[in-house]
């Protein structure tokens, strides 16, 4: 009799739920006001963690969690469904006209990937960009590193885009064998026509089709939050539903 195939995911869901049960009760639900603007309530499920192999957070990312400092979380929402995970698979991937088009606009950008660091000018850079994405939540670049980009439970770099030596760009990320994981891009407000939003995510599948990573976890995707509907203009992309990661409009 022929062997049954098991796919990645199936693989993946296997073992989560293994670990889930050894787990689940260090998880506690926390209830704030939307931080997407959505008229609900939030629940984020999470819990704190000390520094995790990356087969477990490779497990975690494949089951819709994201990373928050030491903190993994999934949303939880009563009344509202709306953050739904996505990630693409790099070697699949096709630029649009539109996202070649953003390459070219950033021709003039040097690029450079860092170990991830704390310092002056990316804290006033992610200020200024959280003055005008939040400007009403008191959001400020300090607070941002020292809650959410410091970890130590997964390797994290940086990526950084500077035009004539100025900074207008830094990508955070996690980064295993197979898998990448967006944790946040911030720019300078005052660069918004080169899309470097999308230009990141474009360096960002280079160094995954470099590197033979086969997933690539870019958060949430929200219809109707041009914030985070615009990563599903990479196509294929998958979506997860019901537990399940299915190809985006199938």
């Amino acid at each position: 009799m022929k062997g049954v195939e098991i796919s990645y995911d199936e693989v993946c869901r296997a073992e989560f739920n293994l670990l889930q049960s050894r787990i689940e009760h260090l998880f506690v639900d926390i209830d704030i006001g939307c931080p997407y603007g959505l008229p609900h309530i939030a629940t984020f499920h999470q819990a704190t963690f000390a520094p995790l192999s990356e087969r477990a957070m490779e497990l975690f990312l494949a089951a819709g969690y994201r990373r928050n400092g030491n903190c993994l979380y999934t949303m939880r929402c009563c009344d509202c469904s709306a953050c739904i995970p996505i990630r693409v698979h790099p070697q699949e991937l096709h630029l649009s006209r539109n996202q070649k088009r953003a390459v070219k606009k950033n021709c003039d950008v040097d690029i450079t990937l860092l170990p991830f660091s704390v310092d002056r000018e990316n804290i006033d850079l992610c200020d200024k960009f959280l003055q005008l994405r939040y400007p009403k939540e008191n959001s400020s670049g300090r607070g941002y590193f020292r809650d959410f980009f410091l970890n130590n439970i997964i390797s994290t770099l940086q990526m950084q885009f500077r035009v004539d030596g100025r900074l207008v760009g830094t990508s955070i990320l996690d980064v295993g064998t197979n898998w990448l994981n967006g944790v946040y891009f911030y720019f300078d407000p005052d660069e918004s026509k080169r899309s470097l939003g999308t230009f990141n995510i474009i360096k960002l599948i280079e160094i995954c089709q470099k590197w033979d990573i086969s997933y690539f976890y870019l958060g949430y995707f929200i219809r109707n939050i041009p914030a985070m509907s615009y990563k599903e203009k990479f196509t294929p992309c998958y979506l997860l539903v019901n537990e399940k990661w299915e190809l985006n409009g199938k």
